[in-house]
């Protein structure tokens, strides 16, 4: 079984990448294979609505000027999806919010590839805000099909500065539990 955590903050050894680190930690300790895929410091822009996704069904964005079809590619390989990003005014980055629309219409263009893969989003925030991520994550995920397993709380865990997250007991518990229960639903799905 494996894991594709996607993060697409731009710093690329913050808060984001440590709870993905945490949480591909557990993973691997119940024998899941976990990748975590940067999203490089490039533009990435937004659908364009063109729908050549539909008419070729080629499992790619017409759009090739960027990272998007790495992306969709390793999601359809991988058995379950991590969802990494920032708080920016209140929802997810403008690098995730391209990536959930594209990746949603070549899913939709492709026989839902993404159906019934469990999949889950975190975010870390400085305040406020984060509830908003996590409904924008669990939107995508659920139009897409998809099982998203639960936690103790919603999944985000506050800080600004890099590091500062773990500090953050309760967060950090929260994101160590839904790593079990990721593991736990994956090995369920697949036994």
């Amino acid at each position: 079984m494996k894991v594709l955590a996607v993060n697409t903050s731009p710093r690329k050894n913050g808060n984001t990448s440590i709870i993905l680190n945490e949480m591909s930690r557990i993973l691997k300790e119940a024998n899941i294979e976990t990748e975590i895929y940067n999203i490089p410091n490039e533009a990435i822009r937004g659908c364009t609505a063109c729908m050549t996704c539909f008419k070729k069904q080629n499992m790619q964005c017409i759009t090739k000027d960027d990272c998007l079809n790495d992306v969709v590619a390793k999601m359809a390989e991988a058995d379950g999806l991590i969802l990494g990003s920032p708080t920016y005014f209140a929802d997810v980055n403008a690098e995730m919010k391209a990536i959930i629309e594209r990746v949603g219409f070549v899913n939709r263009a492709n026989g839902n590839f993404l159906r019934r893969k469990p999949a889950c989003g975190v975010s870390a925030v400085r305040r406020g805000g984060a509830n908003r991520v996590f409904d924008t994550f669990n939107h995508f995920f659920l139009i897409n099909e998809m099982i998203v397993p639960g936690s103790v709380y919603w999944n985000f865990v506050f800080g600004r500065e890099i590091g500062e997250i773990l500090n953050d007991d309760e967060g950090m518990n929260t994101i160590r539990v839904l790593a079990e229960n990721m593991g736990w639903l994956l090995r369920k799905l697949h036994s």
